[in-house]
């Protein structure tokens, strides 16, 4: 078997593919990442192409007795990249795996940015079957005309495609600057959308943990996941006949909840409270479909998510950097 991987410098990239290249149930298969503006370095399975997504000529080589496809290479909020990358990309990538004779899975890694995260309002848990409501931009509607296009090779081609569909993805030290009122916070909602600067540097000044409130003013409740678990999920659905052709949110048990995250902050580092109102909505991204028919369960949840972030510390060799404010 051979596995094409793209996004592999990122940040599901980078903690993927030494787990698979460990597992025993892969170690007769090979890869190819195909990079494009950064790179990593070969090794006895893997190969090193480098090239861009919307590149047919390049894709094409890339895909040379490639039997399964991870596609995970993604551009932010870039409208001038947004269609030339991430649409025709997918669309390229799509057109050349469908020729394969040995074709055998199409994974996408999609993000609950296709049905509107915290800016869409859901009356109910959101499942695999609910609404997409991009919200605003074009990151967003990119992951929605991904996620139709697998859908659509399916039923025009029987091209075997899987949608694992993850939320905001933490590893390390991200959760805790995600809560950050100093520079250095990683991530949205930016403070400055709700607060004057004069109050966001009061709270930089101080040790305080925000207690963001939805539009109803309760404590709002956002979906995050662990990078590890999300890894878990590609190896679980990785050649399984039980992800053929289905689409699996991949987060969290239950969605974090900003007050109980503020009380543990508050109990345990003696931070204090800042309640913030937002214009957000609580949405709860439903794991069950996969938990049942992937038989993959999430090992971070909320007080491992605080903990680690909060523990970490960090390599001299491994500064914070990043390549995208989220």
């Amino acid at each position: 078997m051979k596995l094409l991987l793209t996004g592999a410098t990122g940040k599901v990239g980078q903690n993927f593919l030494p787990r698979f290249l460990s597992e025993d149930m892969f170690s007769g298969w090979s890869v190819v990442a195909l990079c494009n503006n950064r790179t990593i370095d070969p090794g006895d399975r893997v190969e090193v192409i480098r090239g861009s997504i919307a590149d047919p000529a390049c894709v094409s080589k890339a895909m040379a007795g490639v039997t399964h496809v991870l596609h995970m290479a993604a551009v932010k909020e870039s409208p001038e990249l947004a269609i030339d990358v991430s649409v025709k990309g997918m669309f390229v990538l799509l057109e050349e795996f469908r020729k394969l004779a040995n074709a055998r899975q199409f994974i996408l890694i999609s993000g609950d940015c296709a049905v509107g995260h915290a800016f869409q309002p859901y009356s109910e848990p959101v499942t695999e079957t609910s609404e997409r409501k991009a919200y605003p931009g074009c990151y967003a509607l990119t992951k929605v005309l991904e996620e139709v296009m697998l859908e659509q090779y399916r039923h025009q081609y029987g091209l075997n495609g899987c949608i694992l569909r993850a939320p905001w993805i933490m590893e390390k030290d991200d959760f805790k600057f995600a809560l950050s009122f100093g520079p250095d916070q990683f991530g949205g909602p930016l403070w400055s959308d709700f607060l004057a600067i004069d109050e966001i540097q009061r709270l930089a000044g101080g040790r305080f943990a925000p207690l963001l409130l939805n539009r109803e003013g309760a404590p709002l409740k956002r979906n995050f996941v662990h990078v590890d678990d999300l890894v878990s999920a590609i190896l679980a659905a990785l050649d399984s006949p039980k992800a053929a052709g289905q689409l699996f949110n991949i987060s969290m048990n239950e969605p974090v909840d900003y007050r109980r995250v503020a009380n543990h902050l508050a109990a345990t580092r003696s931070y204090e409270i800042a309640e913030i109102p937002t214009s957000l909505h609580s949405n709860w991204l439903d794991n069950s479909k996969a938990r049942q028919r992937l038989g993959w369960e999430p090992s971070v949840d909320l007080e491992a998510l605080v903990e680690g972030a909060w523990n970490y510390r960090r390599d001299i060799k491994d500064p914070r950097k990043i390549w995208y404010p989220g």
